[in-house]
């Protein structure tokens, strides 16, 4: 390392320039310490939180017995599902060609541009 003669008001600037971007050793405990705080303030709230849920899962009422299932309704039922899969099925069809289609005009447009361009 080197030293040299430096003149106080320039050590002053410098000093009071890392000062000022710089945090002091006392502030960052204090941080440290904030941010511990906030993590056990955090840790009893998630504490509170779980002892709730578990007071209100053993509170909440016995299910009910299942009821008789009408087999013209489960007919219905299991037809609107079968339906509502195939509607989902073609709609995604026909989603990825849409996809397909903007690709192709983008890809288009793109050696368009290229081929518009003048060669320099």
């Amino acid at each position: 390392m080197m030293r040299a003669l430096v003149p106080d008001r320039l050590r002053k600037a410098v000093r009071t320039w890392f000062d000022s971007r710089y945090i002091s050793i006392s502030d960052h405990r204090q941080d440290i310490r904030d941010a511990l705080w906030e993590v056990q303030t955090l840790r009893r709230e998630v504490a509170t939180l779980q002892k709730e849920v578990e007071r209100l899962r053993d509170a909440r009422p016995a299910p009910a017995p299942p009821k008789p299932v009408d087999p013209a309704l489960k007919a219905k039922v299991d037809e609107t599902r079968r339906l509502a899969q195939q509607t989902a099925q073609a709609l995604d069809g026909v989603l990825q060609n849409e996809v397909l289609v903007w690709q192709a005009i983008d890809e288009l447009r793109a050696r368009t541009r290229t081929e518009e361009q003048p060669c320099a």
